[in-house]
């Protein structure tokens, strides 16, 4: 296997396995005008295995989303070929319109305008909930 190096953008590195194309999902990295890698299940010694995201774009990211699929991940970002940063991703303690509520009698599903809102209610099991009706977030 052979995947160019990156000039500018970022890696999105310690992804448990599996969980990647969920983040390339979330991410929308699917509508991206850019190379993008996906690497799954390479061997790793902290975490057995894992995934590895590779864009070759200096593109937004959106950290709630990654901390969200996976708190843990490090980003590291590249500029003209040279690691300058690795980031260290925590979960956030909200999510807005990142995901959207499965509770039918939410307001959420009848008031299109009113922003998808989720609160870190229990770190350890990572538990999400809406702020409108307390539903718990699905993963």
């Amino acid at each position: 296997m052979n995947i160019d190096s990156i000039q500018n953008g970022y890696v999105i590195d310690h992804i448990s396995a599996g969980r990647g194309m969920r983040l390339y999902e979330l991410l929308g990295l699917d509508s991206a005008d850019c190379s993008v890698a996906i690497i799954k299940n390479v061997t790793s010694r902290k975490l057995g295995k894992k995934d590895i995201i590779k864009i070759d774009a200096d593109i937004p990211l959106n950290l709630e989303i990654i901390g969200y699929v996976d708190p843990g991940i490090t980003v590291n970002i590249i500029k003209d070929g040279k690691l300058i940063e690795k980031r260290g991703i925590e979960m956030p303690e909200t999510l807005t319109n990142v995901i959207k509520c499965k509770n039918p009698r939410c307001i959420t599903t009848t008031e299109q305008e009113i922003k998808h809102i989720f609160k870190l209610t229990d770190r350890e099991k990572r538990v999400y909930r809406c702020i409108y009706c307390e539903t718990k977030a699905s993963r």
